[in-house]
């Protein structure tokens, strides 16, 4: 390691499973970048251990018998000094309660070498924004991880041209492609920055660069027109908000 180059950072393996351990242990050997501290097999362990070897990196189970995952990122974060979380997990149910407590990335088993690498990169990304800036953290979701085929995807609020609600779930419209969220609307619009999203319908969230024209049908009836030629029904209760947008 010259003097430039950034410490490994100091990483704990939380799992209830020997065979995952033996497996993250194998993967973080090949790893430059990771200096293995130590491992544990439940939550509780994990708040102990991480308490005492202070690492700057857990690579974190969800489902554990006891506390979960989750309840340890929460419980150490309530501390002020958590670690970086990467989830590494067999299920892809949890993803958004797991960037509701600030995770990294959220891995899914089987994992594999390259895809543990990214995790770890944007770990270095992370300490390196927040180490080389004052600037306070935006209260907005900057990012949504959502299921894609048999992985994850990471999409960027800034990529998101307008959500529409199917029941339970979010559709997520980027381009000509769409992924699907398990969120409520209201819940989304909580977390998107209002200054670049409108509520135009109780099941459409726009981007608001997104938004080309208004159009009165008649009768009280407005439509928003879209960049892609889609155009939407301005909800009553959302009119005057939409209105704003043309200074009405």
């Amino acid at each position: 390691m010259t003097e430039d180059a950034p410490k490994p950072l100091d990483t704990l393996i939380v799992d209830d499973e020997p065979l995952a351990i033996e497996r993250l242990q194998l993967l973080c050997a090949r790893l430059p970048d990771i200096n293995l501290v130590g491992t544990a097999s439940d939550g509780e362990a994990a708040i102990r251990l991480a308490e005492q070897l202070k690492p700057d990196l857990l690579l974190l189970d969800i489902a554990m018998p006891g506390m979960d995952g989750l309840e340890v990122a929460k419980s150490l974060s309530e501390t002020g000094q958590s670690p970086a979380i990467i989830f590494v997990t067999a299920f892809d149910k949890f993803a958004v309660e797991a960037f509701g407590v600030a995770a990294i990335d959220y891995v899914l088993k089987p994992v594999e070498s390259d895809r543990l690498s990214l995790a770890v990169s944007r770990v270095r990304e992370r300490k390196a924004v927040t180490s080389g800036t004052a600037e306070e953290e935006s209260p907005w979701a900057e990012e949504f991880w959502v299921p894609y085929k048999s992985e994850l995807r990471r999409i960027a609020a800034s990529e998101i041209d307008r959500v529409e609600a199917e029941r339970d779930y979010m559709r997520l419209h980027v381009g000509s492609a769409s992924y699907l969220l398990h969120q409520t609307i209201s819940g989304l619009e909580e977390r998107l920055n209002p200054d670049e999203f409108v509520r135009l319908h109780r099941s459409h969230l726009v981007r608001k660069d997104w938004i080309s024209g208004l159009r009165h049908d008649g009768g009280g009836i407005w439509m928003a027109c879209l960049k892609c030629g889609t155009e939407i029904r301005i909800g009553r209760t959302h009119l005057a908000e939409a209105k704003k947008l043309a200074g009405r």
